[in-house]
């Protein structure tokens, strides 16, 4: 068994430079473990716990490129809405992987992060914006300079709601874009775990010192139509927060992230 996950690692390393990234199958995937990635408590930058879920908030997790840059863009949303970001692997088959295992290309993660909020001060719909505009969810397995399936996008919907918002909101954001959109939408229960915590280090990196201000995001330019113009029926509670004059202004734009404060945005 050893001697095959070596076989397919150097396979899938060489196919990762040079032929184009494909994902594995569940046979294929390293082992894992039991022992979970331990990090610390406390989000670096808003202090909250990182593995609470206080009552009446919600969670969503996503993956549009380096995870460094995509929490960055989310806990900096005003409003004090956003309880807690992390950074982790997510969508794959391997319990409890590493960054290198990941890297390999033989987990079959994506780089995501996972949002812990409080629907009455942001909206999901809010969420699902940046995620669509911080990148470009046409590339398939990459994002700009970042290529493998450990980059691919995808949203990952925990409730039926959750999935008419992310299915409808793409069907518009493609057609604004002009261009097919390859981002992956799929149940959390179809995973036996959605999410698994990244190392210490990855948490909040990009708000450390002596990080390296890298983020390999490729934000369109392009706003996501009005919530008016795609929301299915029934669900307009979930009608965005933040309006389209904080878009105008703190929009994504390319290298936003790195050139930002750590801070959540101060609006209005």
């Amino acid at each position: 068994d050893d001697l095959i996950d070596a076989n397919d690692l150097i396979e899938t390393n060489l196919m990762h430079m040079f032929g184009a990234p494909r994902m594995i199958t569940p046979v294929q995937a390293l082992k894992g473990r039991a022992q979970k990635m331990h990090i610390k408590s406390k989000h670096f930058v808003l202090g909250n716990a990182l593995d609470e879920v206080p009552e009446g908030h919600k969670v969503a997790v996503f993956a549009n490129g380096c995870f460094w840059g995509s929490e960055k863009g989310i806990w900096r949303l005003p409003g004090n809405g956003i309880f807690s970001t992390a950074v982790g692997y997510c969508a794959g088959y391997t319990p409890n992987p590493t960054y290198e295992e990941v890297c390999s290309g033989m987990t079959g993660h994506t780089e995501g992060v996972q949002v812990v909020y409080d629907p009455v001060k942001i909206s999901f719909v809010d969420i699902l914006r940046w995620f669509w505009e911080a990148h470009d969810p046409t590339q398939g397995m990459g994002q700009g300079n970042d290529r493998g399936t450990q980059y691919r996008s995808g949203f990952y919907f925990f409730d039926d709601e959750q999935r008419q918002l992310i299915e409808s909101s793409q069907k518009a954001y493609e057609q604004a874009l002009g261009r097919k959109i390859t981002t992956e939408v799929a149940a959390a229960a179809d995973y036996p775990q959605l999410f698994y915590f990244a190392e210490e280090y990855h948490q909040q990196y990009l708000a450390k010192p002596g990080a390296r201000p890298y983020c390999s995001a490729q934000p369109q330019q392009v706003s996501l139509p009005p919530f008016d113009t795609w929301a299915p029926a029934g669900v307009g509670h979930h009608a965005p927060k933040l309006t389209e004059s904080f878009w105008n202004v703190h929009g994504p734009k390319p290298h936003c992230v790195i050139k930002s404060p750590n801070s959540p945005i101060v609006w209005p």
